[in-house]
Formats: structure tokens, C-alpha cells, sequence
């Protein structure tokens, strides 16, 4: 287990009563267990900055009778097959699919696959998750 380290911080007292709100409607136990999360996201930002490797995920949500569109679909995933570990396809009605792709890489890669999936016609929504492997984050 790591060491840990106290230390004293100096907020307004609007800033933590609207602080004290949100980890109540986060459910936290306490100010260090969010201010620890708000850390931690900071720094995932900081990996996708810097080009690391990283993980996530990309959800979309398309027109499956949109023509073309999932052999479009099927040949951009197959250009980023080193990023992508994974995908899953679930059909949410008679006209609309979800898919999930989780990845692995360089976080700019990753941009530029969401970038393509967005830009097909028929794409209603997409969003990318983005995560940490771990290694740059204890």
C-alpha cells in the first residue's frame, strides 16, 4: 500500500458548499475520495494529451438501413485493427444499432477513429470514453 499525504487546502465557502453537494450526489465518503477522482481524470486528460497509450471507448449509435453504412463501418474498423481490442453490436430496435469498441494505443489514433465514425452519414451519435491503461496513474 502507498504512503499517504495530508495537506490542507483554502477554498471559498460558496466553492465547498457546492463541493459538498456534489460528492453527496456522487455518493462519496468523503472530500479526499473526490478530490482523488478529480486527480485522476485530470491526469487521464494529461495521457491523451501527450500522445500515450491509452484505453476507452467509442459508443455509437446508427441507422442500420442507412446503405452502406456498416460495410463503412466494417472497413474503418479493419484500418484501426491494432487499436481496436474489441467491439460489441447490439441491436436496440427495429432501425437503430449500438455498438461499443473498446481501444487500446495512441489517444490521437483513437481521435481519429471517432472522428471517421462520426462523419458517416447515418451515424446518429457517437461518444468517446476516454481512459487510462494505468501506467501513468497510481
Amino acid at each position: 500500500m502507498s504512503e499517504i499525504y495530508r495537506f490542507g487546502i483554502s477554498l471559498e465557502k460558496q466553492l465547498i458548499n457546492s463541493f459538498d453537494r456534489l460528492i453527496k450526489e456522487k455518493n462519496y465518503t468523503n472530500r479526499s475520495e473526490a478530490i482523488r477522482d478529480l486527480i485522476r481524470q485530470e491526469l487521464v486528460k494529461k495521457e491523451w494529451e501527450k500522445n500515450n497509450n491509452i484505453a476507452g471507448a467509442i459508443t455509437l449509435i446508427y441507422d442500420h438501413h442507412r446503405e452502406g453504412l456498416t460495410n463503412s463501418l466494417l472497413d474503418i474498423q479493419h484500418n484501426f485493427r491494432k487499436l481496436i481490442i474489441s467491439s460489441q453490436h447490439i441491436h436496440i430496435d427495429c432501425d437503430n444499432c449500438l455498438e461499443i469498441i473498446a481501444i487500446k494505443g495512441e489517444s490521437k489514433e483513437a481521435l481519429e477513429l471517432a472522428n471517421m465514425i462520426k462523419s458517416l452519414k447515418g451515424i446518429k451519435h457517437v461518444t468517446l470514453s476516454m481512459s487510462s491503461t494505468g501506467e501513468h496513474i497510481d
